[in-house]
This record gives structure tokens, C-alpha cells and sequence, in this order.
């Protein structure tokens, strides 16, 4: 398993080996002990969600409150997805950040973020299926969104396509809107997969 850091603290991505034969394949997206090795603590699963988008589906920018938070442990089974990491905390050094990382089933990377990150996907294909390990249960009292299409954010979404989403999705405020608000989580400097 390869593991890298991306230039949003808190959050990696996971590239586990595939292995391919005549029966077909094999792969394993979540491997304890490489996650403890990068992160430095066990990935805490409290829920599983399973979700099959049609191309164009725009799902997020999602977070919750912290505490407790929730992280996301992410990857593609079916299909492909652009998944998108953004630094929704306030004070810290990347406030307004984002990465996207590719998830598809050929590769089966996989995205980890740690509570008080916001996360988005973009469906690529019709019928992708998102597959995350999330740290806490769904809890909609505390469950939080930005708008993925705020200008001022710029996520990186192909060209071409247009976007799908959800009611909650689409009437979330910007960034700027949600920190006049007190929406947003507080930067401590820690990050860990509890």
C-alpha cells in the first residue's frame, strides 16, 4: 500500500496493490496497518455508506460539527468519481484550500480526511459508487454544508458537465457565508483517524 500526504493537513491518499488473473481481481482499499503508519492511530468506524451517483452528480461540501467530527475513509468501487478535500477550518494555515484526488475502479485509491474537513465528489461515470468508512454516525443535527459551486472556493469540476445536486446541496452558503455564520469547525493542529 502507498500512502501520500496531501497539501491539506489531515488528509492522504492510499494506493493499495491490485492483483489480477484469470478469475479476476483482488484488491484491498483499507489496510490497517498502513493507515496507523500514516495517520498514527486506528481509523474509528462507527457507519459504512454506500452511495451510486449518475454522471454529473455533485454530492457535498460536507462536514460536521466538531467535536465530535467525522472522518471519511473513501474509495470507488464502481466507476469514477473526482473526490475533492477542502480545508473548511478556520485559523488554519490552508483555510479555503482544496485537492482533488481521482477515484475510480481501476485504481481503488482511496481518500482519508480527518474530522473538521470538507469533502465533495463529482460523479464521472453513470452508476459510480462512493464507498466511506465515516469515524462517527450520521447525526443530521450537526451535519454541515458549503457550496461546492461557490466561486470563491474554485473546485476543480470537468468541464462539460452539469452539475446535479441535491436540494440541501444546492441552497448551502458559501464559505465566506458559513464563517459570518459560526458555521465552521476551529483549526487545533491535531489530526488523527479517531
Amino acid at each position: 500500500m502507498q500512502c501520500r500526504s496531501l497539501s491539506i493537513s489531515g488528509a492522504w491518499a492510499f494506493s493499495p496493490p491490485r492483483f489480477d488473473d484469470d478469475r479476476g481481481e483482488f484488491v484491498a482499499p483499507y489496510q490497517e496497518a498502513a493507515f496507523v503508519e500514516a495517520v498514527g492511530a486506528p481509523l474509528r468506524v462507527a457507519q459504512s455508506n454506500h452511495s451510486v451517483s449518475r454522471r454529473g452528480v455533485i454530492r457535498g461540501v460536507h462536514f460536521a460539527d466538531v467535536p465530535p467530527g467525522q472522518a471519511k475513509y473513501i474509495y470507488c468501487p464502481r466507476g469514477a468519481l473526482l473526490d475533492v478535500v477542502v480545508d473548511v477550518r478556520v485559523g488554519s494555515p490552508t483555510f479555503g484550500a482544496h485537492e482533488a484526488v481521482r477515484l475510480d475502479s481501476s485504481s481503488y485509491t482511496a481518500l482519508y480526511l480527518s474530522e473538521g474537513l470538507g469533502h465533495a465528489f463529482c460523479a464521472l461515470e453513470d452508476d459510480t459508487v462512493a464507498s466511506y468508512l465515516c469515524s462517527t454516525p450520521y447525526a443530521p443535527a450537526i451535519e454541515r454544508t458549503v457550496s461546492a459551486l461557490d466561486p470563491a472556493l474554485g473546485l476543480p469540476w470537468p468541464s462539460g458537465l452539469t452539475p446535479v445536486l441535491s436540494e440541501r446541496d444546492a441552497a448551502a452558503p458559501t464559505l465566506a457565508e458559513a464563517a459570518d455564520a459560526g458555521l465552521l469547525p476551529r483549526f487545533t493542529g491535531r489530526c488523527s483517524g479517531t
